[in-house]
């Protein structure tokens, strides 16, 4: 099943802006992609974006929004964006989805 998207999010915007206004961009809150810079059928054309976001919204379903939000931001803070922990455990998900879709194991 397809993640719940919002196009054209003002947040996801906001982030945009953040990141230097440079391509699209995704951001998870609660059970929601937003997304800003791409349309939904962009979004779910790109598997290997599709796999990152669904690792994002797993740690704000076990962590719960709050506490989710607060850690990646302290995270974020201290580390900065590129090294943020649940930036790197999203893309190797991402990385490991996209291995496992090329040897069969996945469906495309």
């Amino acid at each position: 099943m397809s993640p719940r998207t919002f196009v054209n999010s003002p947040l996801a915007r906001i982030a945009r802006l953040v990141l230097g206004n440079k391509g699209s961009v995704a951001m998870v809150l609660g059970k929601t992609v937003h997304l800003s810079g791409a349309t939904r059928e962009e979004f779910l054309a790109d598997p290997e974006w599709v796999a990152h976001e669904e690792v994002h919204l797993r740690q704000v379903r076990d962590l719960g929004l709050a506490r989710f939000l607060a850690e990646y931001l302290l995270e974020s803070a201290r580390v900065g964006y590129y090294q943020n922990k649940f930036e790197v455990e999203a893309r190797e998900g991402a990385r490991q989805f996209m291995l496992e879709r090329a040897r069969g194991l996945r469906q495309p």
